[in-house]
């Protein structure tokens, strides 16, 4: 039997694909000749809508997977159905993420796991699953950071430290796992407005008022930036991109 053409194509698995930056980031890889991985904790059907989207253009080209990354053992099973799927794994994306606010008079120890599994412990547990796979592959890892690592955000002091933990952990992990596979991150500034109302109107004026270029970025100038440090970077790893408008220079 003859191969199909997906069969020869990078697999790149995109973590929290179903909505948003993940699934503009999984569409952008796809149009540009990846076969896409999407993984979604709760988005069913969000998920399967869009591996039905991507499939109408190049069959066999996406599959869906399900899994609860908080629990770091998840993690062998998530790659393992991946490469059983597609045969292999050339990159991966940690885009996953929750995001909430932690006053620090109500912040509970739930919260700190919650926010620290989700947006470190995660992506960390991943790699490391992926890792044989990738060097094998001489591939790349792309962590969706956040400009407030390194400029906290008030009220969100866990979610901070989360994410300066993800960034510490991309530069990390570019040393352990060289040569064989790069480790890079992209940090969004102000992309999309959280869908659950926690940026009131005069908020988020007050942000936009603080970005050089006075607009909202778009989910696909985050997925411009994964797919150059994912091609078009081979010398380049434990490198943090800020893909925000110019915003971490106001802060």
């Amino acid at each position: 039997m003859t191969p199909s053409p997906s069969e020869h194509r990078p697999v790149v698995l995109v973590t929290g694909a179903a909505r948003r930056i993940g699934a503009a980031i999984a569409r952008h890889l796809h149009t540009h000749g990846w076969n896409v991985a999407l993984h979604y904790r709760t988005s069913a059907s969000a998920a399967e809508r869009l591996a039905t989207e991507l499939t109408a253009e190049r069959p066999g080209s996406a599959a869906c997977f399900a899994a609860e990354l908080a629990a770091p053992a998840n993690a062998p099973a998530l790659v393992a159905a991946v490469l059983d799927r597609f045969g292999r794994l050339d990159a991966l994306v940690n885009n996953a993420s929750t995001f909430y606010p932690t006053p620090i008079p109500e912040v509970t120890p739930e919260q700190w796991e919650d926010l620290l599994g989700a947006n470190a412990r995660a992506p960390f547990f991943l790699t490391q699953a992926a890792a044989p796979e990738l060097a094998r592959r001489r591939g790349a890892v792309v962590n969706v950071v956040d400009i407030h690592a390194e400029r906290p955000l008030p009220r969100y002091p866990v979610y901070t430290a989360a994410k300066a933990a993800l960034a510490g952990l991309t530069r990390a992990l570019a040393i352990e796992l060289a040569p064989a596979v790069r480790v890079n991150g992209v940090a969004p500034g102000a992309i999309l407005w959280p869908e659950d109302d926690q940026y009131p109107p005069a908020e988020r004026e007050r942000i936009l008022a603080q970005i050089p270029l006075q607009r909202l970025g778009e989910p696909g100038d985050i997925a411009r930036a994964v797919r150059f440090l994912l091609e078009d970077a081979p010398y380049v790893t434990g490198q943090i991109l800020a893909v925000d408008g110019g915003r971490s220079l106001a802060l």
